[in-house]
């Protein structure tokens, strides 16, 4: 990761830094709140702790001016869940996987009409949950939905295709008038 992306996307502005000092009791608790909010600012979604490159653990503990020995660390279970809910408020983003779903499905659903390509079809998962300030569901989630949806769809051109070809859709006629079997590709 370059010094220009860490310096623009996880560097911590001082409103920041004020806000999760005010948001939490300890200097770990901390530490984790502004990664996780710098992560979201970038992903629109939560990364797991490992997911998150070390260069922008260290990047973040500099900027706290904290020292060598302390780790992010959100406490409990309820304190990351507690932490999560400060960033999407912050954020201004909602967290509702069921209706991320079937705003992606739909969305997916409109576009495979006219794009094949599953990374085209994620991409319009991601704008429409973006415009409507929802939280993106996971990569894994966002391609096998694209993926089903797509087969679905495909299925349904492959038999629109086949139905309106006739009683004779599986041969055709030469000039010389010749039957000629003609096997469907798929």
């Amino acid at each position: 990761m370059s010094a220009r992306v860490l310096y623009v996307f996880f560097t911590p502005s001082p409103e920041e830094v004020a806000w999760a000092e005010q948001c939490t009791g300890s200097s770990e608790s901390c530490f984790a709140l502004v990664p996780a909010l710098k992560c979201f600012q970038k992903m629109a979604r939560f990364p797991s702790p490992d997911e998150i490159p070390d260069v922008v653990v260290d990047h973040d503990r500099r900027c706290l001016e904290l020292a060598e020995n302390i780790w992010p660390d959100h406490g409990s279970s309820p304190s990351a869940k507690a932490h999560r809910k400060l960033v999407r408020q912050r954020q201004g983003v909602k967290y509702d996987a069921g209706q991320a779903w079937a705003i992606a499905a739909t969305a997916v659903r409109k576009a495979a009409h006219a794009k094949n390509n599953p990374a085209d079809l994620i991409n319009v998962a991601i704008e429409e949950l973006l415009r409507l300030r929802l939280e993106l569901l996971g990569y894994t989630t966002l391609e096998d939905l694209a993926t089903s949806i797509r087969a679905e769809v495909n299925a349904t051109i492959f038999a629109t295709i086949l139905q309106r070809s006739g009683p004779n859709r599986g041969s055709a006629r030469r000039r010389s008038g010749r039957q000629v079997d003609v096997q469907p590709a798929w």
